[in-house]
């Protein structure tokens, strides 16, 4: 009995040990990368200049580890006290780094490995061009449930290879134990799976709850194939030319026809690269500008207008494109697009994404109520500065916070800290 019972501890606990050091590898592998996007990514990119510098080749560019360590601790003191940092300023200015004075050596280390050994993430090819529901990043949630799902059968299994060696040495010792319980009247494992299946069940319940009225991934088919990536990325045509009131009103607002045909009227024909639709099909572009052409009441081959024969104003044939709308907040909910744009400086793919990259555009964010509040904890506070004409005016009233920052006190300041999260705020 003891040989059996001998056996059977080693093998527990050799399974044990190997699924420790593999979830262990796995979380120390990811420290780098972690601590990187809490402490550091509001900031930095590993491998593009952003707020400051690309941190990738750090070491061919500073003096030393030690000066790193003391930099990351106290980036003011070493302006004020070091020649390199004094030149890291000038080139940033008025930008200073955010003291991390908590951050251990060994975890700024972890960082360091973590930018030195970052690569870009390859976009993998899609048939048929990129899904509409896709999403960028890689999601493991697969994985590691068919990986949880693995050890709990690895471990059921092991529990009824117990229960048989104990009653094959009962029986050779003489022992009567009786038959032993079959699991599925086994009253533990009835219990477990009931468990199992409630904690399923209410987190489903809870997610699906949470999710309703959110309308992340939403991408409508458009009466007109009005191609982002065309406009927007290959032509490189400002956001604000079609949706100007971005900047000065509370809705960005969507195109007329005439805004369209201000460069329809000489571009007839596109001759770019092909478009591929989210279906995997070539997209006949002429046939959408012919579209245009028809909403507009544009005679192509005369160069002009239809005549206004009912002499209602407006071109005969002509009327106003139905585009679908994509993004939708709830009635109680207050944004304004100008106080974002102009004010908060904030670009258009902070909400609406790689909207240069797009094709039929779709909703981006889940746009609830924490994205925003998060958005409003980490975006900084864009202040005028008296001295070098720079900043937004609009922040004048809270001179303190200013003054605070020039002193050293604060190296910035949030959103949140001007009352960027009270419910006031978006709520009326």
């Amino acid at each position: 009995m003891s040989l059996y019972k001998i056996f059977i501890n080693k093998a527990l606990t050799g399974l044990l040990l190997v699924v420790l050091l593999a979830t262990s590898n796995i979380s120390f592998a990811a420290d780098g990368e972690a601590l990187f996007k809490a402490n550091c990514s509001n900031c930095h990119k590993p491998d593009a200049d952003y707020t400051g510098p690309a941190l990738k080749g750090w070491s061919d560019r500073e003096p030393n580890k030690e000066w790193l360590y003391k930099w990351v601790a106290n980036p003011a003191q070493m302006i004020a006290s070091d020649a390199y940092a004094k030149q890291l300023f000038e080139k940033w200015k008025p930008t200073v780094m955010t003291a991390f004075a908590n951050l251990k050596k060994d975890e700024i280390d972890a960082i360091m490995k973590y930018v030195d050994d970052y690569t870009p993430p390859v976009a993998t090819a899609q048939a048929g061009g990129a899904g509409a529901g896709s999403d960028s990043g890689e999601d493991n949630t697969l994985l590691f449930g068919i990986l949880t799902l693995t050890l709990a059968l690895v471990a059921f299994i092991l529990l009824q290879v117990n229960g048989n060696l104990r009653k094959l040495t009962d029986d050779k010792e003489g022992v009567n134990r009786g038959e032993p319980v079959p699991f599925y009247r086994n009253k533990m494992y009835l219990m477990i799976g009931v468990l199992v299946l409630f904690t399923i069940g209410g987190y489903n319940t809870v997610s699906g709850a949470i999710e309703l009225g959110r309308m992340k991934n939403y991408q409508p088919e458009q009466p007109i194939y009005y191609s982002h990536k065309v406009h927007a990325g290959t032509n490189q045509i400002s956001c604000l030319y079609c949706h100007g009131s971005a900047q000065d009103s509370k809705h960005s607002g969507i195109p007329s026809v005439n805004v369209c045909m201000n460069c329809h009227m000489a571009i007839k024909e596109y001759k770019g690269e092909p478009i591929i639709k989210e279906d995997g099909k070539t997209l006949d572009a002429n046939a959408e500008i012919q579209k245009l052409y028809s909403y507009a009441g544009w005679n192509s081959e005369k160069n002009e207008y239809n005549p206004d024969n009912n002499k209602d104003g407006v071109p005969d044939g002509a009327h106003a494109i139905p585009w679908v709308k994509i993004h939708n907040l709830p009635d109680h909910v207050y944004f304004n697009h100008s106080q974002h744009v102009k004010v908060g400086k904030q670009n258009c793919q902070t909400c609406h994404g790689n909207i240069q990259e797009m094709g039929e555009v779709k909703q981006f964010s889940d746009l609830s109520m924490g994205w925003c509040i998060n958005c409003h904890r980490e975006s900084k506070v864009d202040f005028y500065n008296k001295e070098t004409k720079e900043g937004n005016k609009f922040y004048s009233i809270y001179e303190k916070f200013h003054t605070d920052i020039k002193n050293h006190k604060l190296d910035s300041v949030t959103v949140e800290k001007i009352g960027g999260t009270e419910c006031q705020k978006c709520h009326y």
